[in-house]
């Protein structure tokens, strides 16, 4: 069964007009999930300009208001909404550091994405901004908030970090063990992804998209064929549709399943870790099975889906067994509950203050989920989102082993109304925009939580504008206001229990 198609509403705006407008949606209980600027020249519809454009989304009914807004290309001004939104700020800042649109009376108006050793007045996503210049020496020392007194130093730890783990670099004002405050600064490894979406074709952008956040390649690709499809007025067969929740839960599986073993190795029970490791690898076989590759790229396909096999149902069922007797294990250890409970908490007002998603939300009493809120397949009954509510490391351990069940469960029930051993489709790659609007929308709940992306098609079919936004995004904030006034020792703990992407957040 199809689900109705979102009701999506599009409003040209004053700048003036902004913060009112912005208010009304928020009070009507829509969530902001991304600000985007485009720079339009004169074929445009609304001529030579900067437009932004604010897209606020709620569901069930799934439902999409956008706001437009046009702004002087050679001096854009636009007043904050930061007092309203911290996503909204935050958004600004990083509008502010790309585009070089100026923010009016923003509460934290410093750079955000471009470290200091940028050059100032270079902002690279205009049209004009030409070739990037030769960085320069820093303008001075990142202005982290000094906390001072009696007995208080810092720990500087990263960018650099053992292992795999991307760059970011975290700052901790200390009392003896308890942290003060905590500082993430992020966009070491920005790369441009926004910009290199532009001028491909639709079908050009498919391994851009699939190596957004390299272990999110099935929801990010998804969002991007879905808004893409909008956009272009492509149907969707049902089969196929199916086939992409599976490959979205095969992919939450094996990213939950690793997850699992790490928190459990990060409090000293390394045996569980070893074990969920074994497991994930089965879980990665299986989706180089099912697509050919063992992060599933190749799987999602603009108007379809392509599948070389789908997982056998007693397969699946027996990892689920060894899944669950890893979870009872871990669960039944005095020492791994106690100290995953009450470590970390993140209150139910907090994570809404900051727009926090997926899991970490989850964790924290907010039952926000796009399967359920802005679904392409309609999954009724099958699917259970679990919500806990004490929002510590325990909930969001929690969280992740009951979303396994709920993974499981739907897998099975998803391979049963896939009748055939193999599914592929493969029309025609989109040419110039069908619909109205040239410009779509695509909402997925991706393992870490809610990813949205937004396209602009131009005249000839090609990407005008992309602007993918990865939940990490919306959860980076809440890992210092979780970590306040516990200890140094709880950091590593707590980091993975978000285990956010860098990769994600830094575009």
């Amino acid at each position: 069964m199809h689900p109705q198609p979102p009701a999506r509403t599009t409003t040209t705006v004053s700048s003036a007009d902004i913060p009112d407008r912005v208010r009304e949606l928020l009070d009507d209980g829509q969530r902001l999930a991304l600000i985007a600027a485009h720079h339009d020249d004169a074929d445009t519809p609304a001529g030579h300009c900067v437009r932004v454009v604010y897209l606020f989304v709620s569901g069930p009914p799934d439902t999409r208001a956008e706001l437009h807004v046009a702004l002087d290309p050679d001096k854009p001004r636009l007043p904050s909404i930061a007092h309203l939104s911290f996503p909204g700020g935050r958004f600004e800042r990083e509008m502010a550091d790309l585009h070089g649109i100026t923010l009016l009376d923003h509460p934290l108006p410093r750079r955000l994405v471009r470290h200091f050793h940028w050059p100032r007045d270079w902002y690279p996503m205009r049209p004009d901004a030409g070739p990037p210049p030769r960085f320069t020496a820093p303008e001075g020392p990142y202005p982290f908030l000094e906390v001072q007194g009696d007995g208080v130093y810092e720990i500087p730890v990263g960018p650099v970090h053992a292992g795999m783990i991307e760059p970011g670099h975290f700052r901790f004002s200390v009392v003896g063990e308890t942290i003060v405050k905590l500082k993430a600064r992020l966009w070491f490894v920005h790369k441009g992804i926004e910009q290199l979406f532009q001028g491909r074709t639709p079908q050009a952008g498919l391994p851009l998209a699939e190596r957004i956040s390299g272990d999110t390649a099935v929801g990010h690709t998804l969002a991007y064929c879905l808004a893409v499809e909008e956009a272009a007025g492509l149907t969707v067969p049902h089969h196929a549709r199916l086939a992409r929740a599976l490959l979205l839960e095969l992919e939450r599986l094996h990213n939950h399943t690793a997850d699992i073993g790490a928190l459990c190795n990060d409090v000293g029970h390394s045996i569980l870790n070893s074990h969920a490791l074994r497991i994930r690898e089965q879980l990665l076989r299986l989706n180089r099975d099912v697509t050919g590759h063992r992060l599933l790229r190749g799987g999602i396909t603009l108007g379809g889906a392509g599948l070389q096999s789908v997982p056998g149902r007693e397969q699946m069922k027996a990892i689920g067994q060894d899944i669950r007797e890893i979870i009872a294990l871990a669960l039944g250890h005095s020492t791994v509950r106690d100290r995953f409970t009450g470590t970390a908490q993140l209150s139910a007002q907090a994570a809404h203050d900051l727009g926090c998603l997926g899991y970490v939300a989850r964790a924290s009493s907010l039952p926000a989920d796009a399967r359920t809120g802005h679904p392409f397949l309609t999954l009724g009954p099958a699917l259970t989102v679990p919500v806990h509510t004490t929002g510590d490391v325990l909930a969001r351990f929690l969280i992740r082993a009951e979303e396994i069940d709920a993974s499981l469960a739907l897998i099975d029930h998803l391979t049963g109304e896939l009748a055939s051993a193999a599914v592929t489709t493969t029309p025609p790659p989109p040419g110039p925009a069908t619909s109205a609007s040239g410009s779509g929308v695509g909402i997925v709940e991706g393992w870490r939580g809610t990813i949205t992306t937004r396209i602009e098609l131009a005249a000839d079919g090609t990407l005008s504008r992309v602007k993918p936004v990865d939940p990490s995004f919306f959860n980076w904030p809440a890992l210092p206001v979780a970590l306040a006034d516990t200890i140094v020792p709880d950091f590593p703990l707590t980091n993975k229990s978000f285990n956010l992407s860098y990769a994600g957040n830094d575009l």
